[in-house]
């Protein structure tokens, strides 16, 4: 008669996770040169406004700390620190920025007071949330009344994903696996949740307690470079711009 074998007491190995997946060195952290400096002229122009003075801008989920490292030059006077919640990021975004530190989104995860920050760039980071709706409870905290909120993401309404899904492609920016890309073109996958349009962008940030101020286009580094002039000139019109830059103020 065969005995039947014990259970096994050893556990299965762990799946990577989503974290796992983010503190990845291979993982890209860093987004476009054009996205930033378009972004960094909204934020120096909005903090023109007689009576401000030295202010503090988080650039929260800084990855490499190029987009701050881009946009310094036009905020010259202002304080500018990196945040992130990967630690390999951060190390690389220490050598580019003099300020930068653990921070999250969930809860009270960002180490700064209420009302203690003047503005927030948060630049291509919102696609990758589980829970956008407490991030942006997190920032509106931490934003003093009447602080800027610059948002950038990619526009799920592209002119180009326009095209991809009459033609049952799946759209850029979109991604159904952590693995690998399918049904799109591409080949880098860099881990979005969540896509916007122009209209569901305006819709959410105003649900979460902001004034939308102004909404922009920026052209995407990734467009092949034959299609590059036109990505630009669908920055004109931003529901149908690669990239969505939105400018909004605490209320």
């Amino acid at each position: 008669m065969n005995t039947p074998a014990p259970p096994s007491t050893t556990a299965p190995p762990r799946r990577p996770g989503l974290r796992d997946f983010y503190e990845n060195p291979a993982v890209p952290v860093a987004s476009g040169t054009p996205r930033s400096l378009r972004q960094a002229r909204m934020l120096a122009r909005a903090l023109e406004t007689p009576g401000t003075t030295a202010a503090t801008v988080l650039d929260i989920g800084c990855g490499d700390g190029t987009a701050a490292a881009t946009a310094a030059p036009l905020l010259t006077g202002h304080r500018i620190v990196g945040v992130d919640w990967s630690q390999d990021a951060l190390k690389r975004a220490r050598a580019r920025l003099p300020y930068a530190i653990r921070g999250e989104l969930t809860g009270t995860g960002l180490p700064f007071r209420d009302g203690s920050v003047d503005a927030v760039l948060f630049s291509e980071v919102v696609e990758h949330l589980v829970d956008p709706d407490s991030a942006l409870d997190e920032i509106r905290r931490v934003l003093r009344p009447g602080g800027h909120l610059m948002l950038s993401t990619p526009n799920l309404a592209a002119w180009y994903n326009r095209g991809l899904l009459l033609a049952g492609v799946q759209p850029v920016f979109s991604e159904v696996s952590l693995r690998a890309i399918h049904g799109r073109p591409g080949r880098e996958v860099v881990g979005h949740l969540r896509l916007y349009t122009a209209r569901a962008l305006r819709e959410f940030v105003a649900a979460a307690g902001f004034e939308i101020v102004r909404l922009e286009g920026a052209p995407f580094h990734g467009v092949p470079r034959p299609l590059r002039a036109l990505d630009r000139l669908a920055c004109a019109r931003p529901s149908l711009a690669s990239i969505l830059l939105l400018h909004a103020r605490k209320t």
